[in-house]
């Protein structure tokens, strides 16, 4: 619930996204009010809410509180197995407090994250890059550590696989992409520029794009003919580039993994191959 009514956010009016800002930061008011009280409480209408409801799948109010509240019940349910009374983090929290909460953001968002994917679409992407001769992969900031952590583990099995983060680099190669390549474009936000100029490049000579962003409604997704989410939360202290992370290297994770299944025969002896090469640089070695 809470994993769905963030992704959408980007595609809400002004009014819908006071409302959604609200409901994210105080579901249990949300759950003991009336339509017309979380209206004064968003400083909005009635109207406006009951548009939002509907906006974000529901029938009617009375729909989406109840499915707040079991949401928010879910919720209290992995603070109290992280012994967190308030997820976010305050400026007179102790080390404990900071160290508890930031790791029960960070495990949220791999379990919301593997929750919510796409099963259907991770597949397609596994077998788009089975049969690939190339695989471009770029991100920006951030997002960047991403796409290089990918890339050094396609490369590591033997896949024919670049990364790229100067964007004029990155468009000289993607140029290059054609049929049965595939192009993958990582970002957060899914609005930066420069991996939407990549994927939309990546498309026009026929490769398969791959957008890995937080938000399936955002400019990205119309550049994508595959779509991997991850569920990123954003806090105070922990911004997009710091709360996506994690949840982006899920993704990789989930992708490696289910690539090399059935073909561990064949991927072991490469891997042995690149463990062995830098033994030699080891302290004890």
């Amino acid at each position: 619930m809470f994993v769905a009514l963030r992704q959408r956010m980007p595609s809400l009016s002004k009014a819908e996204h006071h409302i959604a800002e609200l409901v994210l930061d105080r579901p249990a008011v949300v759950v003991e009010s009336t339509i017309t009280r979380l209206a004064t409480l968003a400083g909005t209408s009635p109207a406006s809410v009951a548009r939002f409801c509907r906006a974000v799948g529901y029938a009617g109010y009375k729909e989406f509180r109840i499915a707040i509240a079991a949401a928010n019940s879910r919720e209290e349910a992995a603070r109290e197995l992280f012994r967190v009374d308030d997820a976010e983090i305050d400026a007179n929290d102790s080390a404990l407090d900071v160290v508890t909460k930031v790791a029960y953001q960070e495990a949220r968002a791999i379990e919301e994250t593997a929750r919510s994917l796409d099963l259907d679409a991770l597949d397609a992407v596994v077998q788009a890059i089975r049969s690939a001769p190339r695989i471009d992969v770029f991100g920006a900031g951030s997002s960047g550590l991403t796409a290089q952590d990918l890339q050094l583990k396609l490369h590591r099995v033997g896949v024919p696989s670049f990364c790229w983060t100067d964007a004029h680099l990155a468009l000289t190669s993607f140029a290059l992409t054609g049929p049965e390549c595939v192009a993958i474009g990582i970002s957060h936000s899914g609005q930066t520029v420069e991996p939407n100029q990549m994927l939309a490049l990546a498309r026009s000579r026929g490769a398969t794009t791959v957008a890995i962003t937080n938000y399936p409604d955002s400019p990205i997704a119309d550049v994508a003919d595959l779509l991997l989410v991850t569920s990123a939360r954003e806090s105070r202290y922990r911004t997009g580039a710091m709360s996506s992370r994690l949840a982006q290297m899920a993704i990789v994770d989930f992708l490696v993994v289910r690539l090399l299944q059935g073909e561990i025969d064949r991927v072991g002896g490469l891997l042995r191959l690149t463990y062995d090469a830098v033994q030699a640089h080891r302290l004890d070695g």
